[in-house]
């Protein structure tokens, strides 16, 4: 394997599989099957899941509703989905914490960084769920802030394309892949890898980014052998 440690941040709509809400069992069961491998292989596995199945803050703002109050809803929304993912994993006989920004005893465990690492030193898959903690950040922002706290040698973002494109691919039939990228690249083409302030933290830091198609079975053994498949953003 070419990274030991690493972070995978999905968006909560990889957890709807073919439904246009909520949480799919068959699609967490997949989601557990890719992981299982990486697991047996000794990858230290770090999570950060979106609530776009759920609740999105942003668009509960552009609602009418108080901004602090929907995010913290979305983040709530993202325990929701570690926890279903916790039990797939579980049920696929992979260890498995969510830690939470959040603190909600008797549900997950509180967040601390020592106790993430020390998860993950001892072969378990930790899921990160409330985001930040903190309005006005997305868990894309959170993905890279906790990448970055337990050392990952990269994040690895799945998408539903294969990689990152000058334009969507799902509208337009002459949009142009990118295989290799820089932070700043990224920032100035205002591509839609992550959002900017994610894109900020992992250049100050050069921590690599890669985005690939989860959907396609295999793609994440693939890409932490090294295989060329999707998008990569470095310095």
């Amino acid at each position: 394997m070419k990274y030991k440690r690493v972070l995978l941040k999905l968006s909560g709509e990889a957890l709807m599989g073919d439904g246009s809400f909520g949480i799919s069992p068959d699609m967490l069961d997949s989601i557990a099957a890719e992981i299982k491998p990486l697991h047996e292989q000794g990858v230290e596995m770090g999570l950060v899941i979106g609530a776009g199945n759920l609740f999105r803050g942003v668009a509960g703002a552009a609602e009418g509703m108080d901004r602090p109050t929907a995010d913290n809803m979305g983040m709530l929304a993202t325990v929701m989905n570690s926890l279903a993912l916790q039990d797939a994993l579980k049920r696929a006989a992979v260890p498995a914490r969510v830690l939470s920004a959040i603190a909600m005893r008797g549900v997950c465990e509180p967040y601390a960084r020592d106790r993430a690492v020390e998860h993950l030193q001892r072969g378990r898959v930790v899921i990160f769920a409330a985001g930040t903690g903190n309005p006005f950040f997305t868990t894309d922002s959170a993905g890279v802030l906790r990448a970055l706290e337990i050392g990952a040698d990269v994040i690895m973002k799945a998408t539903r394309v294969d990689g990152v494109y000058d334009k969507d691919p799902e509208r337009f039939a002459d949009a142009v892949r990118f295989d290799t990228l820089s932070y700043d690249e990224v920032l100035q083409r205002n591509l839609r890898v992550m959002d900017a302030t994610g894109i900020s933290l992992a250049r100050d830091e050069n921590l690599p980014i890669l985005v690939f198609n989860m959907k396609e079975k295999g793609n994440i053994v693939r890409a932490l052998q090294g295989d060329p498949i999707g998008t990569t953003v470095t310095a």
